[in-house]
């Protein structure tokens, strides 16, 4: 690959011959600023990818960067790759972790992901343990910097005596307030089709000393509203299960613990009645060529399409037909005659559906804001409460937050492990002072910190 004008290079530290060499597997939505800067620190950089257009962009300019590509189901393929290399990262779908998993302790390979431990991806442990070797997961933003955060105030305030009682995180990926300009007010920066699944989710938290379990169908019902200056209010909602927190944080002695996602204020309502409607659902389902999304929404309130459709919806749904919830269905075009896309479920089609009119446009900002609050009983009885905030905004025409807060954190850790810095084997998360704190210093030279009052 041709070297780009050299004032490009001027940062790139190139490593000696013994530089560890580094697999990332997917070049999606938020794989580019990590991608970045392991290539700056000088790191020899395979991207290996189903479609690489978009990855050879990244990697243009660096001599040490290239792109290959490779179909994750060919495990002939992907085991080359992996024994070629001596740190994999997947950006992959989660669902593909394992497979590579494998690989690595076939080949005796370090691996990284910011996804969610997985119960297959834990009881690879003892085996990686066994081997010497270091999966480290959940090293993103949500998981990620809400651990490594939250983590270096639990320890703080226990070093010193006291005792957390209540804790609270919330965190949410929303478009900046200026270009917040749709009646749902989001945007997607990654996947949609994760974002609508995740809109069946189950939740439970401990709050108050009572656990709490809230059913999928009954998520949406559970918002609460939060101000974060400057910014205004905002809907939150639990967000999966938050008492494996407890144990994890060292969270003992508190009688709160939940963990939940940020909204813009109308999302909640809105999606709980997509929700009720049946159409986030993956069963499969074909519908003839030219149907139009009126016609869908007509079959799922069972009436004709030739009866006042947006009326229907509304009084099956215990709405005006002027309510806010029915104008956004509208906006969204579910009662239009525009042919649905030929997709395998209802959930697909809504995706996509979402992704047209929800997008950001070229030179928009997403919006990152993670937040913890604290109430604390300290060694002298007193109480405080303790509030951390990250509030990180997207470049125009640049990196988006959401790509920023995920991969840069990932790409941190990555040169720590490359470094043999962290001491660690198994399976791991970064919970350990050992991770997160040089995780935490190194991206904030980077522009991503708490702010703690």
């Amino acid at each position: 690959m041709e070297l780009a004008d050299p004032c490009l290079l001027q940062n790139v530290q190139m490593k000696d011959a013994t530089m560890k060499k580094i697999l990332v597997l997917g070049a999606g939505l938020v794989s580019k600023p990590g991608i970045i800067f392991l290539l700056k620190e000088g790191y020899a950089v395979t991207v290996a990818t189903r479609t690489i257009e978009k990855a050879e962009k990244i990697v243009q300019g660096f001599e040490n960067g290239r792109v290959v590509h490779v179909v994750v189901d060919d495990k002939e393929a992907l085991e080359s790759l992996v024994q070629n290399n001596d740190i994999i990262i997947s950006l992959l779908p989660w669902v593909h972790h394992l497979k590579v998993a494998h690989a690595c302790l076939k080949f005796n390979k370090l691996m990284a992901t910011t996804s969610y431990v997985s119960d297959e991806m834990r009881a690879l442990d003892d085996e990686a343990k066994s081997k010497n070797l270091l999966f480290l997961n959940e090293i993103g933003v949500d998981p990620g910097v809400d651990h490594m955060s939250a983590m270096k105030i639990i320890d703080d305030v226990h070093s010193k005596g006291g005792k957390i009682i209540h804790f609270y995180s919330s965190c949410g990926g929303l478009p900046a307030p200026e270009d917040n300009d749709n009646p749902f007010g989001y945007k997607f920066s990654w996947s949609p089709r994760g974002v609508i699944l995740a809109s069946r989710n189950p939740a439970r938290f401990l709050e108050n000393g009572k656990i709490i379990n809230i059913a999928g169908e009954e998520l949406f019902l559970n918002k609460r509203l939060e101000t974060v200056d400057p910014l205004g209010e905002f809907e939150v909602y639990p967000n999966r299960d938050s008492l494996p927190y407890q144990k994890t944080y060292g969270l003992e002695e508190a009688q709160t613990v939940m963990r939940c996602t940020y909204r813009n204020v109308g999302w909640c309502d809105t999606f709980k009645k997509i929700v009720d409607l049946g159409i986030v659902d993956e069963t499969p389902t074909s519908y003839p060529t030219g149907t139009s999304f009126r016609e869908m929404m007509a079959g799922l309130t069972g009436v004709s399409k030739n009866d006042d459709v947006v009326s229907k919806v509304a009084k099956k749904l215990n709405l005006e037909k002027g309510h806010f919830v029915i104008q956004n269905l509208e906006w969204l075009g579910l009662f239009s005659e525009e042919s649905v896309p030929d997709r395998p479920s209802k959930l697909d089609i809504l995706s996509e559906q979402m992704l047209k009119k929800m997008s950001y446009r070229d030179g928009e900002k997403d919006m990152l804001i993670l937040r913890h609050r604290f109430v604390v009983e300290n060694s002298d009885n007193s109480s405080e409460t303790i509030v951390a905030t990250l509030i990180d905004y997207g470049i125009p025409h640049g990196d988006s937050a959401m790509a920023r807060t995920v991969s840069l954190p990932l790409a941190v850790g990555v040169k720590l492990m490359a470094e043999n810095k962290i001491n660690l084997t198994g399976v791991q998360i970064p919970i350990m002072k050992e991770i997160y704190e040089p995780v935490l210093d190194g991206i904030k030279k980077l522009g991503i910190s708490m702010v703690e009052e």
